[in-house]
């Protein structure tokens, strides 16, 4: 709420594709809306996704921000450099508190509110090598670029039931050269885990990762048990840490992992509170995050002069 007192219709927390694109829905439905943005946005370590459509020759994750951010910007918005670290409800609005970058702080009210803070991929515990997914070294999506790897070998770094799913999901639709890399965790597998494994010829290191070799700007060997192991990529699969909290913590329904369980226009259990992108529970892509955007933002523009509590479940 700047020194005016002013409302807005709606703030929008987050600067990756999901936050811009509900953005760009709000301001051409003429909408008063501000975007905070933390500068994190998990897409710009994309290196390059094939499966944006009408980017037939791929288009990076910077690209992808630039490209939607300057979209936006031509409708006169400005996205706000900044953390949002509270939220709170009350009866006809939402109140935010924002922290600038130099530490200065603020209030924002809206009437409703779309979180799209996104997640974080686990990054794996490699040797001399951190942050090795941001720094494009492993990748973590096989749905963006596995089709670009197919029939190479390839090794994914995981375990548990998270790990074995994207080790049959590569298996079964791209290479059928596919190890899983437990980095020392032991692999306890029930019979139709032992049997999914089998059935796709998945092989199963389960040593600790001793060093790594690079090539051209990538990881080509890896040596655990005294063992060298030559991969063509690596893929992570050590699952998301969601960036759930402000939701949560006015009590919205999320899955076990802190993704958040919405409704069909992408409202969560919190009335007037949206979730779009990789924080809403379910497939965790950019388009998907963009679809997200625009049901909760056409669906915001509807409903805005209502109290919350007004507005009819499932209208």
């Amino acid at each position: 709420m700047g020194s005016n007192g002013d409302i807005l219709d709606c703030l929008i927390v987050g600067g990756g594709p999901a936050g811009l694109t509900t953005g760009l829905y709000l301001a051409r439905f003429k909408r008063r809306f501000a975007v905070i943005d933390s500068g994190t946005p998990r897409a710009a370590w994309i290196p390059t996704s094939h499966n944006i459509p009408v980017f037939a020759e791929g288009i990076s994750g910077e690209e992808i921000l630039l490209r939607t951010r300057t979209n936006l910007e031509q409708y006169g918005a400005v996205v706000q450099a900044g953390r949002v670290t509270g939220l709170k409800k009350q009866p006809d609005r939402f109140i935010a508190v924002v922290e600038d970058k130099d530490g200065g702080m603020e209030q924002i009210a809206a009437r409703r509110v779309v979180l799209a803070t996104g997640s974080v991929d686990i990054e794996p515990d490699l040797p001399d090598m951190p942050n090795a997914v941001q720094r494009g070294l492993v990748r973590y999506c096989p749905i963006c670029d596995g089709y670009e790897s197919r029939d190479r070998k390839i090794a994914v770094i995981g375990y548990g039931a998270h790990g074995i799913g994207e080790a049959v999901f590569i298996a079964r639709t791209y290479s059928r050269d596919v190890t899983l890399l437990t980095l020392g965790q032991p692999l306890e597998l029930n019979p139709e885990q032992q049997a999914r494994l089998d059935e796709h010829d998945i092989k199963i290191v389960e040593s600790p990762v001793e060093s790594l070799e690079m090539e051209d700007d990538r990881i080509s060997a890896v040596h655990m048990g005294g063992k060298e192991h030559r991969f063509d990529v690596l893929y992570s699969a050590l699952g998301l840490k969601y960036r759930s909290d402000l939701a949560i913590s006015l009590g919205a329904k999320h899955d076990p992992s802190g993704g958040l369980i919405v409704d069909s226009h992408c409202q969560t259990s919190v009335k007037g509170l949206y979730a779009a992108g990789d924080i809403v529970r379910g497939l965790d892509q950019i388009v998907v995050g963009m679809g997200h955007a625009a049901l909760a933002a056409t669906h915001i523009h509807n409903h805005c002069e209502l109290p919350t509590e007004d507005e009819p479940d499932g209208a």
